[in-house]
């Protein structure tokens, strides 16, 4: 495994090294840990690879796209242990409680929220404790769609024409695949639950993703 990881890591070095735009190099990630797949790795394969990706972030110094699901205090105990090596990052997708958004926001990350992030009530309550300057918005597309069953359907305004797959015509999407164009929902939900104009709420992503990415 680890000769495996080893190789594995300097292909990715090599690639960024060489390639002639890296300023098209924004982010290290999607990376993390998901303990609800472990069909796809299991938390000993998780725990030995992720920790390998602040490598990289060390060495370009480029902010992390990070993924944590049900992992405990494992997620949070990686970061922590490797915070000094990388200049910033966001935790997408996130649903986790209240503790753990704390501990995001004591590490000085951002949290990235999309309609997984607005399922429950309970999701709902966390989102609106997110500070402003530590909010950025998604959609986790074709996944991550505000669903009617969702706690936040009844914030959102904005409804798309859809098709099944088969059916798909250019003015419709396809049925049960998010897509960009529905963060315009996500940002009516968080409108919502944060009090927060509609524009004001962009405008404050806005920068937040501009400072995130180092974009002057």
């Amino acid at each position: 495994m680890k000769e495996a990881l080893d190789s594995y890591m300097d292909k990715i070095r090599e690639i960024l090294r060489s390639y002639e735009r890296k300023d098209k190099f924004v982010m290290i990630g999607e990376c993390g840990l998901d303990y609800d797949r472990l069909n796809y790795a299991d938390k000993e394969t998780q725990n030995l690879v992720f920790p390998r990706h602040f490598e990289l972030t060390e060495e370009f110094n480029l902010p992390m796209y990070l993924h944590s699901r049900a992992t405990g205090p494992d997620f949070t105990r990686i970061i922590k242990e490797n915070r000094h090596r990388f200049p910033g990052g966001v935790v997408h997708s996130f649903t986790g409680t209240e503790e753990e958004l704390n501990d995001i926001l004591e590490m000085g990350l951002y949290v990235g929220i999309n309609g997984c992030s607005l399922k429950t009530a309970e999701n709902c309550e966390v989102v609106k404790k997110i500070p402003l300057d530590r909010l950025m918005l998604e959609t986790d597309c074709p996944y991550c769609d505000i669903r009617n069953s969702h706690h936040s359907a009844q914030f959102v305004e904005t409804k798309f024409p859809t098709a099944k797959k088969e059916k798909y015509t250019p003015d419709k999407m396809v049925k049960d695949r998010n897509e960009p164009c529905t963060i315009v929902r996500v940002v009516e939900a968080v409108s919502k639950l944060t009090g927060q104009s509609e524009e004001e709420l962009c405008q404050i992503a806005w920068k937040n993703t501009l400072n995130l990415f180092q974009i002057q």
